[in-house]
C-alpha cells in the first residue's frame, strides 16, 4: 500500500471518493480546499460563492475568526471529559445558551438527528410520567414533508420514498399529517399524544412556510391537549430565518427545540435539546447520554456562537439582506415562486427550464454552489454575505435560467 504519495489533481481525489467511500451521496464535480467569509476555493484555484452553506451549519460562513480562535485556544487545553466529569465550559455553555433561547435547561448533543432523537426520548418519557400515558402507548405526531435527519427512527416518520426504501421495519408510535393542515393536526392528537414535532419552516421540502396563524395554532392545540410542542430548528434557527428562533417569527414558544447544524459554527458538530426544566428534568442519570455530547471543545465553539448571535447583527442581517435576495430572486424569468424567510430561499424553477442536477453543474461554471432538489433551487448562503455577492449569486441563477 502506498501510504506516501497524495492525490494531486481533482479528478484524482474524486476517483478515491468514488473508489474507497459509500456512495450514499453524489457530489458536484468541484474538489474544494479553502474557505472564507461566503467564499470557497477549489483545487484548481477557481474561486466560488457557497450558497449552500453547509445546509445552515455554515450561518457564520467559512471560518469565522472569532469561532477558529475559540477553537484553538479550547485546543491547547482541553478536549474531551465525557460526562462522567464536570469541565470549566459545559456548564456556561448551558446557561449561555439558555439565556439567548430564553429557554431554562439545555441537553447538549453532536448532530441534529441526535437532539431529534434525543426530544422524542424526552416527550415519551413525559408522557408516561406526567400526562398518564400509559406504558407503550405514546404517540408523536409530525408533519409530511419533513427532513429530522437520517437515523432508523428519523426515517420512520419521513415521507420520503428514496428515504425509506429498505430501511424498514419502521419504528411505531408515530402518526403523519400534511404540513399547514391545522384540521388534519386536531384529527390526530389525542389522549395518548406525548407531543407535536414539526419544523417551523421545512428547509428540505422547499423552504416551505406554513399558513399564517398555523403556528399559533398548533401551540394552542397542545396547550389544550395537554401535549409538548417539539420544534425542530436544526437548519431553521440559529438567525436563519432572521429571528434567533424561527418560532418568534409567530410569537410563539415550543416546549422543547431541537438545534444543531450552525451551533458549530462550521467547526464541529455540535447540537442541544433547550427547553423547560420541568419537561427535561424527567430525565435521571443512566437514562441517556453522549460521550462527545457537551465536551469542552463543542462548548467552547458554541459559546463562540451565542455571543455572535447575543449581539442581534445576524438576525438583522438576515432581515435586512433576505428581504433584498427574495426581492431579486422574485425578478428572474425563469421562477415561478419564492418562498421562505430571511436569507433563506426556495426558488420554484418555472415550468419548461433546465432543472436537476444540469442546473447546479452550470451554476458551478458560473462560480456558484446551489443545489437543485425537485425542481426548486434552495438558496442560503451565510449570513455574511454581502449585497454585492448577493448580487453575483442571482446573476448567476439568471444566467442559467434565462
Amino acid at each position: 500500500m502506498n501510504t506516501t504519495a497524495d492525490a494531486t489533481s481533482t479528478p484524482d481525489h474524486i476517483a478515491l471518493t468514488e473508489r474507497w467511500s459509500a456512495h450514499n451521496y453524489h457530489p458536484l464535480p468541484v474538489v474544494l480546499t479553502h474557505g472564507e467569509g461566503a467564499w470557497v476555493t477549489a483545487q484548481d484555484g477557481r474561486r466560488h460563492l457557497d450558497f449552500v452553506a453547509g445546509y445552515s451549519a455554515l450561518n457564520f460562513g467559512h471560518r469565522h475568526p472569532d469561532i477558529v480562535a475559540a477553537a484553538k485556544a479550547q485546543l491547547d487545553r482541553l478536549t474531551l471529559t465525557g460526562r462522567s466529569f464536570h469541565n470549566d465550559q459545559f456548564g456556561v455553555f448551558c446557561r449561555e445558551l439558555a439565556e439567548l433561547t430564553g429557554t431554562e435547561s439545555v441537553l447538549p448533543a453532536n448532530t441534529g438527528a441526535e437532539a431529534v432523537e434525543s426530544a422524542v426520548k424526552v416527550a415519551r418519557k413525559w408522557a408516561y410520567q406526567v400526562k398518564g400515558v400509559p406504558d407503550g402507548a405514546a404517540e408523536i405526531v409530525v408533519a409530511g414533508s419533513n427532513f429530522h435527519g437520517r437515523t432508523t427512527t428519523m426515517v420512520s416518520i419521513s415521507t420520503d420514498a428514496l428515504a425509506r426504501k429498505d430501511f424498514g421495519p419502521f419504528t411505531p408510535g408515530f402518526r403523519v399529517v400534511p404540513f399547514g393542515d391545522i384540521d388534519a393536526l386536531r384529527a390526530a392528537v389525542g389522549p395518548n399524544t406525548a407531543a407535536v414535532l414539526l419544523e417551523p419552516v421545512q428547509g428540505e421540502a422547499g423552504v416551505v412556510v406554513p399558513p399564517k396563524g398555523y403556528l399559533s395554532e398548533v401551540r394552542q392545540l397542545c396547550d389544550d391537549s395537554r401535549t409538548l410542542f417539539v420544534a425542530d430548528e436544526v437548519q431553521c434557527g440559529m438567525a436563519r430565518t432572521g429571528a434567533t428562533l424561527a418560532l418568534d417569527h409567530d410569537g410563539v414558544r415550543a416546549d422543547l427545540y431541537a438545534l444543531g447544524k450552525s451551533l458549530g459554527g462550521g467547526l464541529m458538530p455540535v447540537s442541544a435539546v433547550v427547553g423547560r426544566a420541568d419537561v427535561l428534568g424527567v430525565l435521571a442519570p443512566g437514562e441517556h447520554g453522549s460521550t462527545f455530547g457537551g465536551n469542552p471543545l463543542a462548548c467552547a465553539v458554541g459559546r463562540a456562537v451565542v455571543r455572535l448571535l447575543a449581539t442581534g447583527e445576524f438576525q438583522e442581517r438576515s432581515r435586512e439582506l433576505g428581504t433584498y435576495l427574495h426581492a431579486r430572486l422574485r425578478e428572474l424569468d425563469g421562477v415561478a415562486e419564492v418562498r421562505g424567510r430571511g436569507l433563506w430561499a426556495g426558488v420554484q424553477i418555472a415550468e419548461g427550464r433546465t432543472t436537476g442536477v444540469d442546473v447546479s453543474r452550470a451554476l458551478l461554471e458560473r462560480g456558484l454552489l446551489c443545489k437543485e432538489n425537485n425542481g426548486h433551487l434552495r438558496v442560503a448562503p451565510p449570513l455574511v454575505i454581502t449585497r454585492e455577492e448577493i448580487d453575483f449569486g442571482v446573476e448567476a441563477i439568471a444566467g442559467v435560467l434565462g
